[in-house]
């Protein structure tokens, strides 16, 4: 009898989107990340958003649409990180239905504090996210990731979590989960690309 070889895993690719003033650091939680999934063998897509000091709410757009289009047609992870997020929220209500993603980390989302002048981000801020769109936007519902010592998160995150319908880690001083906050290596992080693990814990690493 010949014996059946078992059949690969699903295809699928991820999606780093990044936050302001970043230009893909190597030091950076995410630039570790995408070298771990890629060494594993998955397709991800890494790109650098045009103008990070000073970002177009227009050109972040259209270049998430860009990426999102080369995403394949099975498995779509897209991994998010402070403006990232506000970014994805901004897409999720107008979002083609071709361009709709399988599951969305979002790390590290912004409260309403973080969007000024100053900062050249205030195009960026929703002020009101409508939850069945950011819903129909990805088969299943992000998960938030955000640290209790974060100055740029929403004040209560659980509940603004909750307000959206959506799980919550909290992760104890970890600032805005940066680099400088000991964010490099983040093995949870993986996890949670690989397999869905959750909760997305605290990094033990440098």
């Amino acid at each position: 009898m010949t014996e059946m070889s078992s059949s690969p895993p699903p295809a699928r690719r991820f999606l780093m989107v990044h936050g302001v003033q970043h230009r893909r650091p190597r030091q950076h939680w995410l630039w570790w990340l995408t070298e771990a999934l890629r060494q594993r063998g998955e397709q991800v897509l890494y790109p650098q958003f045009p103008a990070p000091e000073q970002p177009s709410m227009s050109e972040w757009i259209d270049l998430l649409h860009a990426e999102l289009a080369q995403l394949g047609d099975q498995e779509r992870v897209v991994v998010c990180h402070s403006l990232g997020c506000a970014l994805w929220l901004q897409a999720a209500q107008t979002l083609p239905a071709d361009l709709r993603v399988t599951r969305v980390l979002l790390v590290s989302p912004l409260g309403a504090q973080a969007f000024t002048a100053a900062n050249g981000n205030e195009e960026f801020k929703l002020e009101r996210v409508d939850r069945e769109l950011l819903k129909a936007a990805s088969a299943k519902p992000p998960h938030v990731v955000v640290s209790e010592t974060d100055p740029y998160a929403p004040a209560d995150p659980r509940a603004w979590s909750a307000a959206l319908d959506l799980d919550c880690d909290i992760l104890p001083a970890a600032g805005h989960i940066t680099p400088a906050d000991g964010y490099g290596q983040w093995p949870a992080a993986l996890d949670w690309c690989l397999h869905e693990k959750t909760p997305v814990s605290a990094t033990t690493g440098p």
